[in-house]
């Protein structure tokens, strides 16, 4: 028997530009939610996003294998998932949101690719993104440096501590920090990292969505 596909997001209207929560169904009754909706305000804070989707679940899962997903088919998403099973919530939420707007801002069907491969407004992003450290171990496979390497898991995984960084949320910070203290993998030393949030912030505002001044960033 034939396995069933998951149905995808559907779509309605004109694409427009729209804030995050609207892009989002948080799941309000898991123990998760408070976590995320704090992750959520942290990249609502500083960017919007251009979309006719309908709503994207965000499930909550307890899966040790992975910290989080983003699940797609071609160019609809289905959902994100976190896993409460690790202490990365916060960053991994985000992780699997910047999967989202890559794969919203330009999707390639041939190559499988997001526009953080592709897309001009990105160029100097990824040449920012290519002077990072591996922060795998030296015994890591082939397969993983190339997986890990990829534009489009660089670019979750500078979008998830820029947008922490950015957050101006002290439990975000703290988040942050502990993560760097512990020299989490999915995160790099301010040191070497802020020239890249620096470029993914200019993404963002070339493709006019960033929310810039005062007003916007405390609406």
């Amino acid at each position: 028997m034939r396995r069933r596909q998951p149905a995808t997001v559907t779509r309605s209207g004109e694409p427009r530009l729209r804030r995050l929560p609207e892009l989002l169904r948080l799941p309000r009754r898991s123990p998760l939610y408070p976590e995320l909706v704090r992750a959520l305000a942290a990249a609502d804070r500083l960017h919007v996003l251009a979309s006719d989707l309908d709503p994207v679940p965000v499930r909550p899962t307890a899966t040790t294998s992975q910290s989080g997903c983003y699940r797609l088919r071609q160019g609809d998403p289905v959902d994100l998932r976190v896993s409460r099973r690790h202490g990365r919530i916060g960053l991994s939420f985000l992780h699997e949101l910047g999967h989202l707007v890559d794969h919203q801002l330009g999707y390639d069907p041939g190559k499988g690719t997001f526009a953080s491969a592709q897309h001009e407004a990105f160029a100097d992003w990824r040449l920012a993104a290519a002077e990072l450290p591996c922060r795998l171990p030296p015994g890591a496979r082939r397969s993983q440096r190339r997986y890990f390497g990829s534009a489009k898991e660089l670019w979750a995984r500078s979008y998830a501590q820029t947008m922490l960084m950015t957050s101006g949320d002290p439990m975000l910070e703290q988040h942050l920090e502990r993560l760097l203290e512990l020299d989490d993998l999915f995160v790099w030393p301010a040191t070497a990292f802020d020239p890249v949030a620096a470029e993914l912030e200019r993404v963002l505002e070339r493709l006019g969505l960033l929310r810039v001044g005062p007003a916007a960033l405390a609406a």
